[in-house]
């Protein structure tokens, strides 16, 4: 029987290994509860449909660092202090002009949030004062640097954010420049209301990583942008986005899928590593963009009757049979065209809109902090001879 070293002591058998830290419980939480055989998600015991219906983003984010809903004065008080924060240095305006061009913008992100500390002067009195401060700033500014990335992507000037709009209503605003539409503002209001949390997957988890080591906030927020930029994570609405134009027209869509299930290609924007059944994030974005298919252009038109092409096929496919259903970023890429974003800034919104619940988790994991230290099974040789670079072949 093969041995294993642990910790000085020989032991007699292979250790279990779980891929992916699947099924690997590290920490407790109260911020999100997801069922994932029933397709329910919770923010701090409340709907995500509830809140979806309901809140506000500013509301959510509170909801997120604090555990409770606000009163209406806390509330006020809040979004008043994200109103403060919008704003950004012009050290980081010019840092974001110089790389916006040439740089894809998850870097532009990453690079503009790690340099934040570099314009922070306020002193606080006790660090939870601090951690909450430095929280409202980065969620309020990466909103802020995504319309700044790309304004200059596209040869425009930074527009200064509006302090008579809400959240979500004055991103619209600093990326076009004019007030956005109330119906408008909602949707992208509510999208990132459904991007603000989801436990502790791996951008989540990433920025619990590099906080365990008692590194600042805004290190750990960047180590969480890191890890979302990847396709199998945040760039997935895009990956679905780029399906729906090579499927083209509705009629292509189930000989697209056929071709591709027959290679054992992957659909994008369907299945999930925790839900089983609908994603209940997706059943609500579906239901925006079937309000906005009859006012949205000819393009968005089509993308949703792909969309739902694809939905039916799919569910009859693999839905009740395997499980694999339409998760959150299936839908998203044409609700997003719809209000004038561009897929090069969908990952980078996703970051923004999910900031509040990187930094309520790195906050709430310090308050019982144990450094993150995971094993791995060592499989190599051991005791080789050194041979001098003369002698090896």
């Amino acid at each position: 029987m093969a041995s294993y070293l642990l910790l000085g002591k020989e032991m007699q058998e292979k250790p279990t290994i779980n891929l992916g830290l699947e099924g690997v419980y590290f920490s407790e939480s109260r911020i999100a509860m997801i069922d994932g055989i029933n397709g329910r998600l919770y923010y701090c015991g409340y709907s995500i449909a509830s809140l979806a219906e309901n809140s506000t983003y500013e509301e959510t984010c509170y909801l997120i660092l604090h555990g409770r809903l606000p009163t209406s004065e806390e509330l006020e008080k809040f979004s008043a202090m994200m109103k403060s924060f919008r704003d950004l240095p012009d050290g980081i305006i010019r840092l974001i002009k110089e790389m916006a061009r040439n740089t894809v913008p998850m870097d532009t992100l990453r690079t503009a949030i790690s340099a934040l500390p570099a314009y922070q002067s306020n002193k606080y009195e006790n660090p939870e004062e601090e951690n909450f401060a430095e929280s409202v700033n980065i969620i309020s500014k990466s909103a802020s640097i995504i319309a700044a990335i790309e304004r200059f992507r596209n040869g425009q000037d930074y527009i200064k954010p509006n302090a008579s709009l809400g959240h979500a209503a004055n991103f619209l605003y600093m990326l076009k420049g004019s007030p956005p539409d109330e119906k408008h503002s909602k949707i992208l209001d509510v999208m990132m209301i459904l991007h603000a949390e989801h436990g502790s997957n791996a951008s989540t988890f990433t920025s619990i990583a590099a906080a365990s080591t008692l590194s600042d906030l805004y290190s750990a927020i960047t180590a969480g942008i890191s890890a979302l930029k990847g396709p199998l994570h945040g760039g997935a609405d895009e990956a679905a986005l780029r399906m729906l134009y090579a499927i083209g027209k509705p009629e292509n869509t189930a000989k697209y899928i056929d071709d591709a299930l027959s290679g054992k290609k992957r659909i994008m924007g369907f299945g999930h590593r925790i839900y089983k059944t609908y994603d209940p994030r997706a059943r609500i974005i579906k239901k925006y963009l079937e309000e906005l298919e009859n006012d949205a252009n000819g393009e968005v038109r089509k993308l949703a009757k792909i969309e739902m092409e694809a939905e039916k096929i799919m569910i009859d496919k693999l839905g009740k049979q395997k499980g694999i259903w339409p998760n959150v970023d299936f839908f998203s890429g044409p609700v997003y065209i719809s209000l004038g974003i561009s897929k090069e800034i969908f990952t980078p919104l996703f970051a923004a809109s999910r900031s509040v619940g990187w930094c309520a988790h790195v906050i709430e994991y310090w308050k019982n902090n144990r450094l993150i230290r995971p094993l791995d099974y060592y499989t190599g040789s051991i005791d080789l001879e050194y041979l001098p670079i003369s002698e090896r072949r």
